[in-house]
């Protein structure tokens, strides 16, 4: 049996959609290459054109007016 390992030393990506890092997981094995969204969620908004562009600054985002 191959020697455990350490959730630090597996490979890390940061999501496309959120530019959260996120692990390699078991279930990826084979498409680690293919994955580009740290969750459903991420990869729905994606699709949907939705969410924050990773690194942008917070002068190009909409802003929301508050009511109160």
């Amino acid at each position: 049996m191959p020697p455990m390992r350490r959730k630090g030393d597996l490979p890390e990506k940061v999501c496309a959609q959120c530019g959260r890092p996120f692990a390699w997981r078991k279930k990826w094995a084979r498409v680690w290459d293919e994955v580009r969204y740290c969750s459903d969620r991420c990869r729905a908004e994606a699709k949907a054109g939705r969410g924050r562009t990773v690194g942008a600054s917070a002068e190009t985002r909409p802003t929301i007016a508050r009511q109160g």
